[in-house]
């Protein structure tokens, strides 16, 4: 998979949030965000998911442009802001309800999922009663139940405990290794350079190489 940004600009109320923005993204590679709240990391990886459309400027993946009947990319897992799930039902029960719109995820990719993410696949417990990191964490279990070749993921480390990090690493690693195409927004910039293949530093809109 390969996705090329070219001069990406997306303007709001008289605001630009993205500026101009250009880089191509490959398959088997990690690319990390590094910026402030409201610098313009996660308005990015909202255009790359196909949920905004750009004022200027184009997203390509694999030569075909989101927006032009490539709304969405194939293949993807996210992780955007603060996952939400229905509080009246179970981890397994919420996955298996999102897996149904897109049919992509069997009973099976669900939980494995949950055990990637150490949930137990057993837990009757109602999603209201999860505590934030064993949330987060389901949040990333329905990121990577479809198997994604996108993974796009925006602050994934928020909630998570010294455990939960470990798991998250391991996990970002062993997709890098089969070849998924990562993108990760975090704030710790020790992190970043040790799961990235490149880093964007993002201010005001604009991305420049570190």
């Amino acid at each position: 998979m390969k996705i090329v940004v070219s001069h990406a600009t997306k303007e709001i109320h008289g605001i630009k949030v993205l500026k101009d923005v250009s880089m191509a993204l490959e398959s088997g590679s990690v690319y990390g965000f590094l910026g402030r709240n409201g610098s313009g990391k996660t308005m990015m990886m909202r255009a790359l998911c196909g949920f905004i459309s750009l004022t200027e400027g184009s997203i390509e993946m694999d030569g075909s442009r989101l927006g032009s009947g490539e709304d969405f990319p194939r293949n993807l897992g996210m992780l955007l802001e603060t996952p939400v799930f229905l509080p009246e039902r179970t981890g397994y029960e919420n996955l298996r309800l999102l897996a149904a719109i897109r049919g992509e995820a069997a009973g099976d990719d669900i939980r494995k999922a949950l055990e990637q993410v150490g949930l137990d696949r057993g837990d009757r417990r109602k999603v209201g009663k999860y505590s934030l990191g064993m949330r987060q964490r389901l949040g990333i279990a329905c990121a990577i139940m479809e198997g994604p070749e996108l993974l796009i993921l925006d602050e994934p480390f928020n909630g998570l405990d010294e455990g939960g990090c470990k798991m998250l690493r391991e996990l970002i690693v062993r997709y890098r290794k089969e070849g998924c195409l990562i993108v990760l927004a975090c704030h710790d910039r020790e992190e970043l350079e040790f799961l990235s293949d490149t880093i964007y530093r993002v201010d005001s809109g604009s991305f420049t190489l570190m």
